[in-house]
């Protein structure tokens, strides 16, 4: 592919974020004619977002940056439906008042990361229920239905995958990929909206939404995708044994979203700087070639400006402070500490020592954690480690209804259930 010449473009193919056009060519001779506006769109499943979800974010905002006008979707509608994208069974179907709870918590995100208002190039939030509640079945089976036949729609990764794994696949769900094709033409309707953006595994929703444009209005359209991002390990991007990285302080603190990524591993440093902060690309580069134990230095520094997005920058270097004063300091007083908080269902499972000591920030890496274990430095409510898969369950909890972590004399974590 030729280097772009649009400023967005250029941008995001240096940082990583192009996976997939429809046409790479015409949406760059598009972005630089003027401002285009873009979306992209989230069903209110839970009340915060996930780290999974920043890719997205990150590049609606470097739109923005870049001049263009970036638009928040919020599924309102589509939440009563569920994406079938990527999911072995259909989503628990939510109620009115838990999709508008769980809305005001995304609202929360977004604040943090783009620029909302009346201005030309500022972003804007709608929700799709504005239009989605007043179609009528009938008019919309004419009027839309007609444009996708069965055979394509059997194709779509999100049906595909079901039916591989002989797992139902709801009528209510197979109306989806439908039902955001037509948010797409709808939002070009009402803000001339041209470009849906997303996560790849949305690409046959979003190629179903530019075509459902042609030939409805016959104006030019685009879609464009993220890569699937997963670590140097090749595990997916924000998922840990203890369940998703929250976006909300409200679900993960700012301290305990900052050791997320300070442990992360060696060689995705560089690529996360990339992707998740906004640091001149003169200023990763340096800092990815660090070694040794000076890429430590380049974790916190990721960290830092990673949390400062989400959570501010008063927060970021709060988190920070705590994590040296703890764990370079020698600083072992509760007071000090943030509580690492674990799904109580985990727990009752049971975690693998290492992944809890990497979690709880202990250990750099779970490859580190794994080798303190051996060492012997590690220890659990003041009793050495057997072993690096040594389950630690709720059957560790002290009277407090807390597990001490403990790495050498002087580094030490607090785990308690949620």
């Amino acid at each position: 592919m030729p280097k772009p010449r649009s400023a967005f473009l250029a941008a995001a193919a240096e940082r990583g974020f192009i996976h997939q056009c429809t046409d790479t060519a015409a949406l760059d001779l598009r972005l630089k004619t003027g401002p285009v506006t873009a979306y992209i769109g989230y069903d209110c499943t839970a009340d915060s977002l996930h780290i999974g979800n920043l890719t997205g974010i990150m590049m609606l905002r470097l739109f923005q940056q870049t001049g263009n006008k970036p638009i928040v979707l919020m599924g309102g509608g589509t939440t009563r439906i569920g994406d079938p994208s990527g999911k072995d069974e259909s989503r628990q179907l939510l109620d009115d008042s838990e999709i508008a709870r769980n809305m005001a918590g995304i609202r929360k995100v977004f604040a943090n990361f783009l620029t909302f208002g009346d201005g030309a190039g500022d972003a804007i939030m709608v929700n799709n229920a504005d239009w989605l509640d007043e179609l009528r079945y009938i008019p919309l089976l004419r009027e839309v239905g007609r444009h996708f036949t069965v055979n394509r729609m059997l194709t779509l990764d999100s049906v595909k995958l079901r039916l591989e794994r002989e797992q139902p696949l709801t009528f209510l769900e197979f109306n989806y990929p439908i039902l955001q094709a037509y948010d797409f033409v709808e939002l070009a309707r009402r803000f001339d909206c041209e470009l849906q953006m997303g996560g790849s595994d949305q690409w046959g929703n979003i190629v179903a939404g530019v075509e459902l444009g042609r030939r409805t209005t016959g104006r030019a359209l685009f879609g464009l995708t993220t890569p699937l991002v997963t670590t140097a390990a090749g595990a997916k991007m924000g998922k840990t044994a203890q369940g998703a990285v929250w976006l909300n302080a409200e679900r993960l603190s700012p301290f305990d979203y900052w050791q997320f990524w300070r442990n992360t591993e060696d060689n995705d440093v560089g690529r996360f700087m990339r992707l998740f902060t906004d640091l001149p690309l003169a200023e990763i580069r340096r800092l990815e070639e660090l070694a040794d134990a000076e890429i430590n230095e380049a974790k916190k520094v990721l960290a830092t400006e990673a949390t400062a997005l989400a959570h501010g920058r008063a927060a970021a270097a709060a988190a920070a402070e705590t994590a040296r004063s703890v764990f370079e300091g020698g600083e072992a007083g509760e007071e000090a500490l943030t509580q690492i908080t674990l799904p109580r269902e985990a727990l009752a499972h049971g975690v693998p020592a290492f992944e809890l000591f990497a979690r709880a920030g202990l250990a750099a890496s779970n490859g580190e954690a794994r080798r303190l274990i051996k060492g012997g430095g590690a220890r659990i409510n003041d009793a050495v480690v057997k072993g690096e898969m040594q389950p630690v369950s709720l059957a560790d909890l002290d009277p407090q209804g807390r597990i001490k972590l403990s790495a050498g004399r002087k580094r030490h974590a607090l785990v308690a259930p949620g």
